[in-house]
């Protein structure tokens, strides 16, 4: 057995909850079809967030939405680095695997730049 991780990144179109909640929501949905992660596979999960979001915390939303309620998350802010992707949230979904999977990173809308 192996713990790996899964990253993936989405722009958000404005600082709300509701904008934020899209998103997240959108980006995990994603990366949970892509990989095939079930709830009881994940380890933990870490986001990110540009210095330009904080309408909510992105945990919350999978907490509520995904019903990872057990699941350990927890919140940060992005370094700021001069002429970044601005209003981007980022998160890494650590699971435990068998050693022969191979994790699809997902990178939504705006944030498809990071990784042509």
């Amino acid at each position: 057995m192996s713990t790996k991780g899964i990253r993936g990144a989405i722009t958000v179109k404005e600082n709300t909850k509701n904008a934020l909640e899209e998103a997240t929501l959108k980006l995990l949905n994603e990366m949970i079809l892509k990989n095939k992660i079930s709830t009881e596979k994940i380890s933990h999960v870490i986001f990110s967030v540009t210095s330009d979001l904080n309408a909510d915390f992105p945990a919350k939303f999978a907490r509520l939405n995904l019903n990872w309620t057990n699941v350990p998350m927890m919140c940060f802010n992005e370094i700021d680095v001069p002429e970044s992707l601005k209003k981007c949230l980022r998160v890494l979904i650590v699971v435990n695997c068998n050693d022969d999977f191979i994790p699809e990173f997902i990178y939504l809308d705006g944030a498809a730049n990071l990784r042509k």
